[in-house]
Order: C-alpha cells, then structure tokens, then sequence
C-alpha cells in the first residue's frame, strides 16, 4: 500500500484520518541510545531491526501527518529510577508544541512515583506508557499502587508493554496484569503489540475487563507474522472485539513503512466497518478527538 493508496483508502472508509496510539517521540538523546540499541542487535530484541524512519524531529512529524495521522502519541518510558519526571517534563512541553500529539507521560516504581503522577495529570497527561520489559519492574509493586488508583480514578489510558515479545521479561506475560487488574478492575489498559505473542491470553483480559483494550502495533505485519504468528482461529475474537482494538504502529522504530501496517490489517479481510473503527473510531472515542478542521 502507498500513501496515495493509503489516502484512498481513508476516503474510501469515511474517516478524516488516523489515530494512531503507539508512536514514539522523545527527549533526541534518549531516542539516540533507543536507536543505538536495535542498531546493536541489544537482547531485548535479538535480531536486525534496521529503523525506517530514522529523522529529525520535524521531518519525522510531517511524515507520520502525511501517512494521515491526525492524533498520535508521544511513547516514552524509563528504564531506572529517576528518569521518570524529566521525561514527563519533555513530554509536557512536546505536547504543548505538538497540538496533535496526544500528552503523553509515563512512569516508574520510585520513591515520589505519586506525586508526579499526579503532576502530570493536572497537567493534563491524556494516555501513560508502561514497558515492563525494559523497565524490568513488576506492574503490581506496592510503590505503584497508588498511581494506579489515580489513573483508574482519572479514566486515563495506559499503554502497556507487557506481552512476552520479542524476548521474555522478568514481569512479561499475562499473569501480572491479570493481578493488577484484579486490584485495579476500572484501569484502562491499552495492551501494546496485541500481547505478542500471548495473542489469546491478553484477548482473554479484554474480554473479562471492560476497560482492556489492545494495540495493533507491529501485530499482522509480514515481520512480526514471520516471529509470532497471529493464531488464525482468533479473528473471531478480533471481531467481537472490534470496538476494543486500536491502531498503533511503533513509528518511527519500525523495520518497514509505516502503510505496510495499515496494509497488514486490511488484509485481515475482517470488514470496513472493523477496520474503520480500528484506524479512527475507536481511537477518537477513547481521546475524544475532534476530526481536523477543514482547509478554507
């Protein structure tokens, strides 16, 4: 699929564009080492993961804008303590000069964790991201209990890394979410890369959960489907689920164009309709975003 295939295809489902809930943006010292690491071949990937759209910032901006985005995420997330509240900073202030980036924070089990939890959400956080596997924490740490609460509280989205691929964690895998949302049964989570590769064990979360929801990022690309294949007896589930399903694309750290994953979900053949509300619809209802004002 190009992009001019992918602008026929918006037209073609009614939809002013993509919302796209897993794209990275952050400090460039930090996106530096990000890089460096899936250039080193680092264990948490084990495998070339050569980065397609390696930019400066602005260029990296209008390219996403013109795969359609019209509402995005700025995916950050330290992996030691005392990272957290300076990456939520940036992220504040990458939102305030990135109107169509959804405000982004993030956090980590630490002394404070709370306080700057709360901070963030006054300031108007709209989703969190959590990496359990680079983060190596357990999502059901004492010190994050209370920031939970406050997220659950607050409706606010928090996506997840916590599924298994491409390399096991320490907490990855379904059972400490299950823990943690029996603790905290009203926290929505936003499950990244469809639980890779525990596909059906997180599509059980979501079905016990009403709050659980789950990324398409990398999910059905010829990359991932080469690693960990999507079972094909679940697409039912993916229809039951329709309205719990999000686009996410991991732009830019991604190993092919950004259209060859909105290509992988066409391809699913499951529907218009699904894929509508998978690329806009459920999206802009869980952000509550406006479609772009037209051009005069």
């Amino acid at each position: 699929m190009s992009a001019s295939e992918t602008e026929a295809l918006l037209r073609r489902l009614g939809i002013p564009g993509l919302v796209d809930v897993h794209t990275h943006f952050m400090p460039q010292n930090v996106l530096d080492k990000v890089w460096a690491y899936f250039d080193a071949v680092g264990p948490l990937t084990g495998m070339e993961w050569p980065i397609t759209y390696r930019e400066e910032e602005e260029r990296r901006l209008a390219l996403l804008r013109g795969f359609g985005a019209i509402a995005f995420t700025a995916m950050l997330y330290p992996h030691k303590p005392g990272m957290a509240a300076w990456l939520n900073s940036w992220a504040a202030d990458f939102a305030a000069r990135t109107p169509d980036c959804l405000h982004t924070a993030t956090l980590f089990p630490e002394p404070g964790v709370n306080k700057y939890v709360h901070q963030a959400l006054d300031a108007g956080a709209r989703v969190f991201k959590v990496h359990l596997q680079v983060g190596g924490f357990d999502p059901t740490d004492i010190a994050l209990d209370s920031s939970w609460g406050a997220l659950a509280d607050s409706g606010t989205p928090v996506v997840v890394h916590c599924g298994s691929g491409p390399t096991p964690g320490n907490f990855t895998g379904p059972g400490p979410m299950w823990r943690l949302l029996a603790r905290h049964p009203r926290l929505r989570v936003i499950v990244a890369h469809m639980g890779m590769p525990e596909y059906g064990d997180f599509l059980n979360l979501a079905q016990r959960y009403e709050g659980v929801r789950l990324d398409t990022t990398m999910a059905f690309t010829d990359f991932s489907e080469r690693l960990a294949p999507f079972p094909v007896a679940e697409h039912k589930r993916l229809l039951d689920l329709g309205d719990r399903i999000l686009l996410g694309s991991d732009f830019p750290n991604i190993p092919y164009p950004y259209v060859h994953q909105l290509d992988a979900l066409e391809r699913l053949g499951l529907g218009d309709d699904w894929l509508r509300r998978v690329l806009y619809e459920n999206g802009a209802a869980l952000f509550h975003v406006k479609p772009p004002s037209p051009v005069v």
